[in-house]
């Protein structure tokens, strides 16, 4: 099974929505999605998630489904923190200059998979964020053919396939997902990969016996966006 993780289009977050070069993203995206095909797609609940993967359906002649375990809002109660830069609200805990780099101290690499036990983050329950994502993908994954052996790496194959199956979704929802399929502690996986607009990632469900490795070929490619000449602003960043 090869498995698509597509983040939205450049978005508007109030009303949820794209932006006039989020749609042309979504364009792009469904070009270079139409021509090996896709068997299944799935969409997180928000609009700006459906809107994106609306083309690909389009030109595939595919029903998207949607899961709500995949929209965002969840993932945003779940995985923040107060701002600390003089702005009131919250904002991810990647974003967050001292949860980051306390992310990437020996504390909570020794930590490994139960780092939300930090004394600095146990007053949070950032474990039952990750909990949740955790169980919703594993029942996802089961019921595509993959039984998760959690925090081996690996899946039991229950119905071998060679599926194309597409999940369009979110940055911090995908950071968080990503990390649970790949069972790499959330803290690494947040701080050192990011997800721009579109971007896509593609995993393989490598066969080795009766499991299965998940295994990453590309993340976060635009390639479809240099196609069509769209620019590639990364989260807001500058212009490469």
């Amino acid at each position: 099974m090869l498995f698509f993780l597509i983040r939205h289009g450049d978005p508007i977050y109030d009303p949820d929505s794209l932006t006039p070069l989020g749609h042309r993203q979504a364009e792009a995206l469904a070009k270079r999605l139409a021509l090996y095909g896709l068997d299944e797609v799935y969409t997180s609940t928000s609009n700006r998630a459906m809107l994106t993967a609306k083309p690909t359906c389009e030109l595939l002649k595919l029903e998207a489904k949607p899961l709500d375990f995949a929209n965002e809002m969840y993932t945003w109660a779940d995985l923040t923190v107060e701002r600390e830069d003089g702005v009131a609200g919250i904002t991810w805990l990647f974003y967050n200059r001292r949860t980051a780099a306390l992310f990437n101290s020996r504390e909570i690499r020794d930590l490994g998979d139960r780092w939300y036990d930090h004394p600095a983050l146990a007053s949070h329950n950032y474990k039952k964020g990750i909990d949740r994502i955790y169980n919703a993908s594993d029942e996802f994954f089961a019921g595509l053919g993959y039984e998760h052996e959690r925090y081996t790496g690996r899946y039991k194959i229950t119905e071998p396939n060679k599926k194309r199956v597409a999940l369009f979704a979110h940055q911090g929802f995908g950071l968080a997902f990503l990390s649970c399929l790949l069972d790499i502690p959330y803290p690494m996986f947040c701080t050192h990969f990011d997800i721009s607009p579109t971007g896509m990632t593609v995993i393989e469900f490598q066969h080795i016996g009766e499991y299965a490795l998940p295994k990453v070929l590309t993340h976060s490619s635009d390639s479809h966006l240099y196609r069509e000449g769209l620019p590639t602003v990364y989260n807001g960043g500058p212009r490469f």
